[in-house]
């Protein structure tokens, strides 16, 4: 009897602490990712230019993850995030999955979503993808996603949802819901359209199971070559103050995305959710002020820009908001790289999930929470052997070799963000969707006496906005040309990489040459493959779709209205890129969208 008393009392003990440590309801993530944001396009990093109050509200009201890391482009970026892996473990170290390639991330990596899931989590991807399509595994709802809605590609049209080979030529429709072409899209507004379904997959959401949403923006990469940018007319003459034509699109399109920040806050603080969610929000990589799918976004004053080995292409927009978090309202310096989120998030969220030992991400979520130090000292930027390029930062020393398109976009570029004729609203931010949520949630919190929320004041801001600022001493350059022999730069004293030290520290320069060189021995070969005809959408009625996998009837919805377009659109391009030259292309489509204002703006 005696032991049957003291099973019980045992049981019930184990019980209470299991009510107290292991029966925390699993918070709901929400990850926004934009596409080619630049460092000085959103204002909490001290840019006049482009406002974006609710950025910045949940910026200011979380922790600004200062030194946080991405990979220089698109697909190895998107790699890096769901699997906690460098590029180079995965073969997805060079440049990214082209249009019409047969490849896709390795099916026996495990991502993000997938661990979400064996956890309860109804997983949900809105927008881009990039990670590889061409059979029906390797698209986001066979890769740990309930649903996705969006498209395949690295970009498409902000309206028409097309999109163009960069390369070959080919292209065609891609939008779809899972499997199926979602011809309704067609003429609106990219960044509306996942902003709806975003909301209405939260207001739809059961609240008894956690919700991951990956929210995958096209903002504010660049379209195709005929009209890369394109916003309504109304957010356009909002930035009547930037002098650029082509910029002033772009402010409206990061504007626009924004308020899209905005509307998935509210829509949680509504759900009531917001009082247990995570919220992310990250850029991919930097913005390409130049070059191939210029989008004139500004990484000022960091180096480079998009698919280089500098700290514009590398350091990004990083911003973490929640009540969990211990210690808000703050900057964090701390080394972080975006292979850390998976690691981050699964300990954030409390989950007893075993994860690999060969991952590359570190769990960062006492470093963001309290305020500690952070578990990382190294960043392997990318080894590009293909290319003959690569960096790596041990501490504060940062070694780079080699470049990209013959070092062409080494150098500093994009708008100083600084003008007498704008100054920044601090009521702008504080009078946002966001901050009205934020203030709102944390007043409730305050009357439970659950006080890690405080409200927002404008000496928080000005404070944090100073504090997140970069600047650097321009008063000297010591030149590097990594296409001729390695650089060294110490970023503590040094961020914008102006003072090349590798003729004063030979030794520092030889022992991370040493470490690169380690690495390249465990380095995958790159799983790029040659362009696949079978991909081209003339052959699937005008849409970019899982060519290796599609039933006989895929896409045949609107097959009168896209015949054309599939089966003449090459040739129109090349026809009227000889005549009227590439960079003033405005090419007369087959596809119509329905009609819009801005249609007639000009790109200079």
């Amino acid at each position: 009897m005696t032991i049957i008393y003291l099973l019980a009392l045992l049981l019930i003990f184990s019980n209470g602490i299991n009510g107290i440590n292991g029966n925390r309801k699993k918070p709901n993530i929400i990850m926004i990712l934009a596409d080619d944001l630049g460092f000085n396009d959103v204002s909490f990093h001290g840019s006049d230019e482009i406002a974006t109050p609710n950025i910045d509200a949940l910026a200011y009201n979380g922790v600004i993850l200062n030194n946080h890391y991405t990979q220089a482009m698109c697909t190895p970026s998107r790699a890096a995030l769901l699997t906690g892996k460098y590029p180079i473990r995965l073969g997805m170290q060079h440049l990214v999955i082209l249009e019409p390639e047969p490849s896709g991330l390795p099916l026996n990596e495990t991502l993000l979503p997938q661990y979400l899931k064996k956890q309860g989590y109804v997983t949900r991807a809105v927008g881009k993808w990039h990670l590889g399509f061409f059979k029906n595994e390797y698209t986001p709802v066979y890769r740990g996603f309930d649903s996705h809605y969006g498209y395949y590609q690295g970009f498409i049209d902000y309206y028409d949802h097309i999109n163009k080979a960069s390369q070959t030529g080919e292209y065609g429709y891609d939008f779809h819901r899972n499997l199926t072409v979602d011809w309704d899209a067609k003429g609106k507004y990219t960044t509306t359209l996942l902003t709806e379904e975003a909301v209405k997959l939260i207001e739809q959401h059961n609240t008894e199971n956690p919700m991951f949403l990956y929210l995958s923006h096209l903002a504010p990469h660049a379209g195709n070559d005929w009209n890369p940018l394109e916003a309504p007319d109304e957010e356009i003459a909002k930035f009547a103050h930037i002098r650029d034509p082509e910029r002033r699109i772009y402010a409206a399109i990061v504007s626009l995305l924004d308020k899209s920040v905005g509307e998935v806050v509210k829509a949680l603080r509504n759900r009531d959710m917001l009082e247990n969610s995570i919220i992310v929000f990250i850029s991919d990589n930097g913005a390409p002020t130049d070059g191939q799918h210029a989008n004139h976004g500004s990484n000022y004053p960091l180096r480079g820009i998009k698919q280089t080995v500098f700290e514009g292409a590398h350091r990004n927009v990083a911003v973490m908001w929640s009540p969990l978090i211990k210690n808000l309202k703050r900057v964090s310096n701390n080394l972080m790289h975006i292979t850390d989120w998976l690691p981050t998030l699964i300990s954030a969220a409390g989950l007893d999930t075993k994860l690999p030992s060969n991952l590359d991400g570190l769990d960062q979520w006492k470093s963001i929470s309290e305020g500690q130090e952070s578990p990382r000292s190294e960043i392997l930027y990318n080894i590009d052997e293909v290319f003959n390029f690569g960096a790596y930062r041990q501490g504060i020393w940062k070694y780079l070799y080699g470049t990209t398109f013959n070092g062409e976009h080494d150098q500093w570029y994009g708008s100083i963000g600084k003008d007498p004729t704008y100054k920044y609203n601090l009521d702008k931010v504080l009078e946002s969707p966001v901050a009205v949520a934020l203030t709102a949630l944390a007043t409730y919190k305050q009357i439970q006496d659950k006080n890690n929320l405080t409200v927002l004041n404008t000496i928080d801001i000005q404070r944090l906005r100073s504090e997140a600022t970069i600047t650097c001493n321009k008063s000297k350059i010591i030149k590097c040309q990594p296409q001729i022999k390695p650089c060294l730069f110490n970023l503590a004293d040094d961020p914008c990489e102006m003072l090349n030290l590798a003729s004063q520290r030979p030794f520092i320069l030889k022992n991370l040459q040493l470490e690169i060189e380690k690495f390249k021995k465990s380095a995958r070969t790159p799983i790029n493959k040659p362009r696949d005809i079978n991909a081209d959408p003339a052959k699937h009625n005008g849409t970019w779709i899982p060519w290796q996998s599609i039933p006989e009837n895929y896409g045949k919805k609107e097959l009168s209205k896209m015949g054309l377009f599939a089966g003449m659109g090459f040739v129109v391009v090349l026809i009227g890129l000889v005549v009227l030259g590439l960079n003033k292309l405005k090419l007369s489509r087959v596809y119509e969208p329905a009609p819009r204002k801005n249609e007639e703006i000009e790109s200079s």
